[in-house]
């Protein structure tokens, strides 16, 4: 309770801001599918089965391009996780400064159609994402997506927002 006799509003244990960084290696890709499932998991974030399938999925397909195109001048890549009241978001950093598109869907190729999948998969969950530059020339390639409103808030954050 404050001095006025009401009780403070604190925020979810589950909020906050996790980062980690992996060599850009093919096995960075599970594990890092594995840390972000885990950091849920031990953070007791209240998402359902569908949001969890669906981040892990654009942290596989954001760390497998990091591994694929940026190796060669980023040896070390960084994901974070950014969980707020109402969202998460996930990005994935790299000193490579090619600034990549979702490809259109070519139905003869196998491969090279990741940030497509990333982009649909994040708008069908009612997201965003995006590529920015950073100040080192680099690039980081992030999706949010809504969580869903805990209990008692009214008010949405903006999952460009520090949590």
């Amino acid at each position: 309770m404050d001095g006025g006799g009401k009780a403070r509003v604190r925020p979810p244990s589950y909020e906050g801001v996790w980062r980690f960084t992996a060599p850009a290696v093919d096995a960075s890709v599970p594990r890092s599918r594995h840390a972000v499932r885990d950091l849920l998991d031990r953070r007791h974030v209240p998402a359902g089965d569908d949001l969890v399938q669906a981040l892990l999925l654009i942290v596989s397909e954001l760390v497998t391009n990091a591994v694929r195109h940026a190796a060669l001048l980023s040896p070390e890549l960084a994901v974070e996780i950014a969980i707020g009241r109402e969202w998460i978001r996930v990005s994935v950093e790299d000193e490579h400064p090619y600034r990549p598109k979702a490809l259109e869907t070519d139905c003869a190729r196998t491969g090279g159609r990741g940030l497509l999948l990333v982009r649909e998969v994040t708008r069908e969950a009612g997201g965003e994402c995006d590529v920015e530059h950073t100040a080192s020339g680099g690039k980081i390639i992030w999706a949010a997506l809504p969580l869903g409103p805990a209990p008692g808030v009214t008010s949405p954050r903006s999952p460009l927002s520090a949590p």
